[in-house]
């Protein structure tokens, strides 16, 4: 009897697996497509019952790539062992460890999905500190050692986090729980449209793509067309950037998304021909040699005000932006915490970045634009 019941059972798990195994919902291509057409990083695939994400470039320099699945409710998937996280779709409960990551989840109205980040104060939308204040958001500690036993708490479908140089020890420690873990690499993109469309991302993990695809494609609309009224000026002013941190002066290498922003909202970067897509680390003469004579000064670093960069350093005085007022900081627009509005949401909306620039360097074309991530300093 006994051996006649572990044969039912066999019997009944062989063909349990040959159904899934030979299920059309799992093998098969879907018809929907989600198209990415500026970000490098990553890549939605649709099939029957579930969608794949990869990504592509999850840290700069990474030979590996990562391949989810996202599985719709009510269906199953034999082959989850291939995939480095499988998370059920829509997501309910999410934890996300990039301010970065905050707007997409706004702007496809899942904000309330939220429920744990890690430094609480570096976020400075209003609509989620509100959710903060509410106790609806827990604070996680520091990144790279999220406390574990609140995360488990939260018991969230998935935590999205990011990696530099692939080093972030608590993924490991979080995989172990249980707790599906996945990357998003929006910061590597260089582009600024490539770092908008990582919208899709979170749009694929609440069911969200066709929200997400119309977000992207007004964000792309009207970034086309401010670089379009910005293509034909006359003449493009000069443009310096960065500042000094201690006795090295770091700004945007010419490949870079800052220096991308200046030459479409036209402007003449004075490194535009450096060649990488980070920071160049210069010492004072050289920046003082090219850039004294400067037209403009976006985005000095830290500083806020005149004084706090005459009082920092005198020959921040010898530049002629300095000598005529025109630099322009992003830094000064905070939430309530002291979060960087520009850090949180500027790669998500680069439309409002580039009109504040083009409304900086030709105030003319955009009569009617009021600056919103830069002030002019006092």
């Amino acid at each position: 009897m006994q051996k006649f019941l572990v044969l039912i059972s066999f019997l009944i798990v062989f063909i349990s697996c040959k159904e899934i195994q030979n299920s059309p919902s799992i093998i098969q291509e879907s018809d929907q497509r989600t198209t990415v057409n500026y970000a490098k990083g990553f890549e939605i695939n649709h099939f029957e019952g579930y969608k794949t994400i990869t990504l592509k470039d999850p840290w700069p320099g990474a030979k590996d790539t990562f391949t989810y699945a996202l599985v719709e409710k009510g269906n199953s998937l034999n082959t989850s062992e291939k995939f480095d996280a499988v998370v059920e779709v829509p997501v309910s409960n999410i934890v996300v460890t990039s301010t970065t990551h905050i707007p997409s989840l706004e702007m496809l109205g899942v904000s309330n999905a939220l429920t744990g980040f890690p430094n609480l104060d570096y976020i400075s939308s209003e609509a989620t500190r509100k959710l903060i204040d509410e106790d609806k958001v827990k604070e996680l500690g520091k990144n790279e050692d999220i406390n574990t036993e609140v995360l488990i708490d939260l018991a969230p479908d998935v935590v999205v986090t990011f990696a530099v140089e692939g080093s972030n020890k608590t993924v490991s420690t979080i995989q172990k729980t249980g707790i599906p873990v996945m990357y998003n690499s929006d910061w590597t993109e260089v582009s600024p449209l490539g770092k908008a469309e990582w919208i899709k991302f979170f749009g694929a993990l609440f069911d969200k793509e066709k929200e997400a695809d119309s977000i992207f494609k007004n964000i792309e609309t009207e970034y086309l067309l401010a670089t379009k009224i910005a293509t034909n000026v006359s003449k493009k002013p000069t443009v310096l950037s960065g500042a000094m941190y201690r006795d090295v002066w770091y700004l945007p290498q010419g490949g870079s998304w800052a220096a991308r922003f200046i030459a479409d909202a036209g402007g003449n970067y004075l490194w535009k021909e450096s060649e990488g897509t980070g920071s160049l680390s210069l010492n004072l003469e050289a920046v003082l040699e090219k850039g004294k004579a400067a037209d403009f000064w976006v985005g000095p670093g830290r500083f806020t005000s005149f004084q706090q960069l005459e009082d920092t350093h005198s020959v921040y005085k010898e530049f002629d932006a300095f000598k005529t007022g025109n630099v322009y900081s992003f830094t000064t627009k905070k939430g309530a915490t002291g979060g960087v509005v520009y850090y949180e949401l500027a790669p998500n909306r680069p439309d409002l970045v580039l009109k504040d620039i083009i409304k900086i360097l030709h105030p003319d074309l955009l009569p009617d634009h009021e600056l919103f991530f830069f002030t002019k300093l006092e």
